[in-house]
């Protein structure tokens, strides 16, 4: 197929009618895509996947079935993690050459937990213009089904694998007044959810969202601790994606500074210095760190010339 036949044909194909594609101007698209309803896609994402000039995706198998879908000939190219220092340096010489760069993720928002990001950041300090198309998202669409508030909310991505380190990013994130947003896998979930309820406190509400937009679409809606209970349970197996969407913290019941110098107090009287600010900053949800500062400061105003040893 000759260059100026592959262009006669471009388009899309909906409801069984044929659009020819329009001309894109040179641009870094970055293109949104079905998180699994194909029917999601919008008519901009459309034109523009069947009219770049080069199409970058990262699975070129998951990309061809939507393409397939709309009737799109375009031809994808991978980009991903593994040969973005290859691949990436030819997507910024097309877009040198005044030619129309459109980049998709599997699925959703590209540059949202992938690795377009570095690109979305070459292609702007090159100087070269960069144009969202927006359409579905996993985070938004679990926030706004999950019946959390909505009006402040913080995407954190995923959580580390290892323990301690999701333990970690739990307390900094836990006195933040938004609503907590964050990808897991289902292998995962069950231990982030105990990590969860023991850092954020187990009255918290929450939602796990899983398999977006697909057949087996769930939302599971409860306190941290319920939803604990059942994910650690024996004849529990989970399948699919999922994102858990955490509420914010209710104040009223964060204990002030008075309350939390009588907590650390009546802890040290039975325990070492250490621990007492562990133990504390599982019930209140703050910083170890900050409350064994506090447990030393106490202890300094109350045995005056002594030091911690």
């Amino acid at each position: 197929m000759t260059e100026e036949t592959k262009t006669a044909t471009r388009g899309y194909r909906v409801a069984n009618t044929f659009v020819p594609a329009r001309p894109l101007e040179p641009a870094l698209y970055l293109v949104a895509t079905p998180i699994g309803n194909l029917g999601d896609i919008t008519l901009r994402a459309l034109e523009t996947l069947s009219g770049a000039d080069v199409l970058a995706c990262e699975d070129t198998r998951v990309t061809r079935v939507l393409l397939d879908r709309f009737g799109i000939v375009n031809k994808p190219y991978a980009y991903h993690e593994h040969n973005a220092d290859e691949v990436g340096p030819k997507l910024l010489a097309a877009l040198e050459g005044g030619k129309s760069v459109a980049l998709v993720s599997d699925a959703g928002t590209p540059l949202v937990s992938d690795p377009g990001y570095r690109l979305g950041q070459l292609a702007i300090s090159a100087g070269f213009r960069v144009v969202p198309i927006p359409g579905a998202s996993a985070p938004l669409a679990a926030l706004v089904g999950s019946g959390q508030p909505s009006d402040a909310f913080l995407f954190a991505g995923f959580l580390p694998v290892k323990e301690k380190g999701r333990r970690d990013r739990l307390a900094e994130l836990s006195k933040i007044p938004s609503t907590l947003i964050f990808f897991e896998s289902p292998h995962r979930i069950a231990a982030t959810l105990a990590s969860a309820a023991d850092v954020l406190g187990r009255e918290r509400e929450a939602c796990v969202c899983r398999e977006l937009t697909k057949t087996f679409e769930e939302f599971r809606r409860g306190t941290l601790g319920e939803l604990a209970d059942h994910y650690n349970g024996d004849d529990i197996t989970v399948k699919g994606e999922i994102v858990l969407v955490v509420g914010p913290p209710d104040y009223d019941d964060v204990p002030g500074a008075v309350e939390v110098d009588v907590l650390l107090r009546e802890l040290a009287s039975t325990m070492q210095t250490s621990k007492a600010a562990a133990e504390a900053a599982r019930l209140t949800g703050l910083s170890k760190k900050d409350l064994y500062q506090r447990l030393i400061a106490l202890k300094g105003e109350d045995e005056p010339g002594q030091t911690e040893s």
